[in-house]
């Protein structure tokens, strides 16, 4: 049996994925006023980034249509899509929804959609043990239930350096949110079982990326059989201060880097850090 696995533009990769791991994306559409960007292959993050800072405006986000996911849904292989949480997008719904209208016409087509409950790089981590999965020749069934059980025990944090988005949508009044610009107050927001984001502590500058490891070492179980992921926001060289750390104290399978594109760089800010595992 042949499969494809699908999943929206929130999914980052690095050019290493690009070219060794096969998976369609659907993209986002992001807007900065009147400016429309689509988050394709090619997408220049850094122009967009200084876009975002010069915009006062709130970034905002369209779904993919279901459409988008009917297309990628032609051909004969069983399909596996991986979606940015539902908490976060209408990008779930929109492919559950194309799952129902395309199941009308080829009722023997196998499609399941994984709500991530996660972003970034942690839906790249889902995609990846897919993939390895199939490569282990389990039965489609069998992949659902062991990726949902992977997707319910894997956790997400991200650091913003930068407020304003925060700021901008109203998650942190604007008062507070100069409060912590002058004290160099950093958040390490995490996710929820639910798919939710909260805060889950917060740091003085630099600092904050040593409570960040501590995190990860108290939060992380299994290390030697997962893969830890670190997304950036124009940002290599802490993602690879904090990848080099990590291997000194950890014993993941693997800690991979990618490059966020335009909808992660949009939740985690300039200069941020998303880290899953």
């Amino acid at each position: 049996m042949k499969h494809k696995i699908i999943g929206d533009s929130s999914t980052d990769l690095n050019e290493n994925l690009r070219e060794n791991f096969k998976i369609d994306i659907v993209p986002l559409v992001l807007n900065l006023g009147n400016k429309e960007f689509v988050d394709i292959k090619g997408f220049d993050t850094n122009h967009f980034i200084n876009e975002m800072i010069n915009y006062e405006g709130i970034p905002k986000t369209a779904c993919p249509s279901p459409q988008d996911f009917i297309e990628k849904f032609k051909g004969d292989e069983d399909v596996f899509v991986v979606t940015l949480s539902k908490k976060l997008s209408g990008t779930y719904n929109s492919a559950e929804l194309a799952k129902q209208i395309y199941l009308e016409e080829e009722t023997e087509k196998f499609i399941h959609v994984f709500n991530s409950k996660s972003a970034s790089v942690g839906q790249t981590l889902i995609a990846l043990k897919i993939d390895e999965l199939i490569r282990n020749d389990k039965a489609s069934d069998e992949i659902v239930e062991i990726t949902d059980k992977y997707i319910e025990e894997m956790q997400t944090f991200f650091v913003a350096e930068s407020l304003d988005n925060f700021i901008k949508n109203g998650r942190i009044s604007k008062l507070s949110g100069a409060i912590a610009s002058t004290l160099n107050i950093i958040p390490i927001m995490g996710s929820l079982p639910s798919g939710d984001i909260e805060l889950k502590t917060k740091s003085i500058g630099k600092k904050v990326y040593k409570k960040l490891v501590e995190i990860i070492i108290e939060k992380s179980f299994e290390q030697e059989n997962r893969i830890l992921g670190i997304a950036h926001v124009n940002n290599f060289k802490r993602a690879n201060k904090i990848k080099i750390e990590l291997e000194k104290k950890c014993s993941f399978k693997d800690i991979i880097i990618v490059e966020t594109g335009g909808l992660s760089s949009i939740y985690c800010d300039n200069q941020g850090i998303i880290i899953a595992f």
